[in-house]
């Protein structure tokens, strides 16, 4: 694993992710460890809509569809 350092983080904001963390129980290295994986594992738009243009063409049934935003509204 890589180590990550991060200079300049504003001091509020500081204050706010080591409030967050004491409150989720964590250290603020963990804390902030959480939030880097959560966001590098989330998609961004433009990757959602790259998929669902390479995808227009496939042929989906109703379950599919409602099977994919069961997916999406899990991830949030």
């Amino acid at each position: 694993m890589t180590a990550l350092t991060i200079r300049d983080v504003p001091d509020d904001a500081l204050a706010i992710l080591k409030a967050r963390a004491a409150q989720a129980g964590k250290s603020l290295q963990a804390y902030a460890l959480d939030v880097l994986v959560g966001e590098a594992t989330r998609p961004t738009l433009a990757e959602v809509a790259a998929r669902a243009e390479s995808e227009a063409g496939a042929s989906l049934s109703t379950s599919d569809v409602l099977s994919a935003i069961d997916d999406g509204r899990a991830g949030r």
